[in-house]
C-alpha cells in the first residue's frame, strides 16, 4: 500500500493526500494550482523552497509566481546562472561579475575585457537561448563546506570559495548546470526552460541584463537612463577595488586578520569626505543664489543623519543652515488624500499644502519674516505657535523629505535658488561576483532595528508594511532620482557586519507560523554570511548610529 502524506494548500484552502516523496512540482498538478503568472517556488511552512523540494511530512504549502518578490528573486537568480554558464561557454575560464542593479536591469562586466562588442553580446545571448531551449535541470547539491570551497577553487571562483570559507558553515549547498557549478543564497527554478523572458544588451563597458516587469511579468522592464546613479556606483566600485574589498569574503578576511579597525575608519572617512564635497558644491552655488537645499531619499536611507552632518559642513563653509520640516505642511487630516485601500495616504505629494509651502518659501527668499506652521499629529490639525522665521544673506534653508526632488513641490521657486540631493543606501559590497546585495535589503534591515528600538514595532510589523512602503517609494521618490544635483551613497562597507548582531534577535522573534517568517528566514540566512564585528570603534557621528543608538546628534 502506497504511503501518503497530508498537505494543506493555502492557495485554494484544501487538504490533499500526496504520495510520500512527491515533489512540489509534481504536487502542483495534483492540487490543481494555477496562478496568473509563472510559478517558480513554493512556501513550505512559511519558508521559501524550490519546486524540486520533496514532501515526506505533513506541510502547509503555498505556490508563488514571479509577480511576488520571492518569485522574482528566484527567476532572476536562475537567469543569472544561465548567463554565467553562457559566458563560460563563449569565453572559457572568463570571470563574469554582476556589479549592481541599474536602469531597471542588472549591469555586469567580464573581467579582463575593457569592453564587449555587439557580436560578443550576441554570442552570449544566443548561447543563453540555446541553454533555455535545451531545458537543462538545475541540480541542487550539498557537501561538506571544505569540499565545496575546494571545488570552487578548482573552478577559479576564489570569491565564492572565500565567502564559504569565512562563513563558518559545516555543510554548503551549491548548484550545477551541466558541468558548470555556481553558488546562490536562494532557490532556483527546476530547469532552464522556465526562463523564457530576458534581454542582453551592450551597456557601458559591459552588458545590461534586462528582466521581467514585476507588475506585468509578461513584459520586460522598460529601461531608464540613470547616469548620475551609475557614476555613484562606478566611484564606489573603484574605491572597493583600491582597498581590496570586492566581496563579503574579503570583508570577513579583513575582520579575521585584525584589519577591521582600519576598514571602519576608512569607510567613515569616505562618507565624511563625500559630505564635505557636497557642502563645498553648495557653497559655490550659494554665491550664485542657492538658498534652499532639498534632501530626498527612501525609507531608512539615513537622510536625517546626513542632513545633520551636512549642516556641520555648511557651517565650516561659513553658511548658516536652518532646517524646515515638510511634515509641518501637511494639510488637515480630513483633507488628506486616500490610497486604494481607503486609508489616509500621508506619502502622497498632495498630503502637503503645496500652495502654502511655496508662498512661505518665496517670502522667506525675499527676506520677509514668515510665521511658520506646526503640524499636530494628535489632532491632525495645522497650528501656528508664534514661530517666526527670517533668513539673511548667510542663511540657507535645509529641507528634508521624500518629495524633495519632485519639481511640483517647489514649482514657484526658481531653479537657481535650489540645490537637490538624493540620499540612499545605493551599494555596499557584494556577497560574491554573482550575488549582489539589494539596496532594499540593506534599508529593510536598518528599518527593522530602528522600528524595534525606537518605535516598539516588531519584525512582523515592519516586514508586513514593507511592500506598501516600497510602493510609495516607486510612486513618489524613485521617478525623480535623476533630478538631483548630487547623489549620496549612505551605505557603509562594513555596515551589515555591524547590523547583524542587532537584527538577528529581532528576526528570530518571528514565529514559523507567521506569513512573514519566509522573509525573516531569508534575511537571517543573508546576514549569516557576515562575520560579527566589534562596532565600538564606530564614531558617534556615524550614519549607522541613527539606527543603532549612541549618536552624538539629537533626533
Amino acid at each position: 500500500m502506497e504511503q501518503t502524506v497530508k498537505v494543506f494548500c493555502k492557495n485554494n484552502g484544501q487538504y490533499f493526500d500526496l504520495p510520500m516523496g512527491t515533489s512540489l512540482l509534481e504536487a502542483q498538478t495534483i492540487v490543481g494550482i494555477q496562478k496568473p503568472f509563472l510559478i517558480v517556488n513554493c512556501k513550505v511552512n512559511n519558508k521559501t523552497e524550490s519546486l524540486n523540494y520533496r514532501v515526506y511530512q505533513p506541510k502547509d504549502i503555498e505556490y508563488v509566481d514571479i509577480s511576488e518578490s520571492s518569485g522574482m528573486r528566484t527567476y532572476v537568480r536562475s537567469l543569472c546562472f544561465i548567463l554565467a554558464k553562457a559566458v563560460s561557454n563563449v569565453f572559457p575560464r572568463a570571470q563574469m561579475s554582476i556589479e549592481h542593479p541599474i536602469a531597471k536591469g542588472y549591469y555586469g562586466v567580464i573581467q579582463g575585457k575593457e569592453s564587449l562588442t555587439d557580436d560578443e553580446i550576441w554570442k552570449i545571448k544566443s548561447e543563453m537561448e540555446r541553454l533555455v531551449k535545451e531545458d537543462l535541470p538545475f541540480e541542487a547539491l550539498e557537501a561538506e563546506a571544505k569540499e565545496v570551497v575546494e571545488l570552487f577553487r578548482q573552478h577559479h571562483f576564489e570569491d565564492k570559495a572565500l565567502l564559504l570559507e569565512t562563513s563558518d558553515m559545516l555543510y554548503a549547498k551549491y548548484y550545477r548546470l551541466g558541468h558548470y557549478v555556481d553558488y546562490f543564497y536562494g532557490c532556483l527554478v527546476p530547469s532552464t526552460s522556465y526562463i523564457s523572458l530576458f534581454e542582453l544588451e551592450p551597456y557601458m563597458s559591459g552588458f545590461m541584463l534586462r528582466v521581467p516587469n514585476r507588475d506585468n511579468p509578461d513584459e520586460l522592464e522598460s529601461p531608464i537612463r540613470q547616469p548620475k546613479m551609475q557614476e555613484v556606483f562606478n566611484e564606489h566600485l573603484s574605491f572597493l577595488n583600491i582597498i581590496g574589498l570586492d566581496n563579503v569574503g574579503d570583508l570577513n578576511k579583513a575582520n579575521r586578520t585584525g584589519n577591521m579597525s582600519n576598514v571602519v575608519k576608512v569607510s567613515e572617512a569616505l562618507q565624511e569626505k563625500s559630505i564635505a564635497d557636497i557642502a563645498t558644491q553648495i557653497a559655490k552655488r550659494f554665491d550664485d543664489g542657492v538658498r534652499i537645499v532639498l534632501i530626498s531619499g527612501p525609507s531608512s536611507s539615513g537622510k536625517t543623519t546626513f542632513r545633520k552632518r551636512l549642516e556641520v559642513q555648511l557651517m565650516v563653509n561659513r553658511i548658516r543652515p536652518v532646517g524646515i520640516s515638510l511634515d509641518d505642511y501637511f494639510v488637515n487630516r480630513v483633507q488628506t488624500p486616500r490610497d486604494e485601500f481607503g486609508e489616509y495616504d500621508y506619502e502622497s505629494l498632495y498630503a502637503l499644502d503645496l500652495k502654502q509651502f511655496n508662498e512661505d518659501m518665496a517670502r522667506l527668499l525675499k527676506g520677509d519674516k514668515v510665521s511658520m506652521p506646526s503640524y499636530n499629529f494628535t489632532t491632525g490639525q495645522r497650528e501656528y505657535k508664534g514661530h517666526d522665521l527670517q533668513i539673511n544673506k548667510h542663511t540657507v534653508l535645509v529641507i528634508e523629505g521624500i518629495h524633495g526632488l519632485n519639481p511640483e513641490l517647489t514649482s514657484s521657486i526658481p531653479d537657481k535658488s535650489k540645490f537637490l540631493i538624493y540620499v540612499s543606501a545605493l551599494t555596499a559590497i557584494s556577497l560574491d561576483n554573482h550575488n549582489w546585495i539589494p539596496t532594499t535589503d540593506n534599508r529593510l534591515i536598518r528599518r527593522l532595528i530602528r522600528d524595534y528600538k525606537y518605535r516598539n514595532y516588531s519584525a512582523i510589523d515592519t516586514i508586513s508594511r514593507w511592500n506598501s512602503v516600497r510602493r510609495g517609494e516607486d510612486k513618489w521618490i524613485f521617478p525623480f532620482q535623476e533630478n538631483a544635483d548630487v547623489m549620496f551613497n549612505s551605505a557603509i562597507i562594513y555596515e551589515l557586519a555591524a547590523l547583524r548582531k542587532y537584527a538577528e534577535p529581532i528576526l528570530m522573534q518571528v514565529p514559523k507560523s507567521a506569513p512573514e517568517y519566509a522573509e525573516a528566514n531569508r534575511l537571517m540566512k543573508f546576514l549569516s554570511y557576515f562575520n560579527y564585528i566589534n562596532d565600538k570603534e564606530m564614531p558617534p557621528t556615524s550614519l549607522l548610529r541613527e539606527f543603532l543608538g549612541g549618536s552624538s546628534f539629537k533626533y
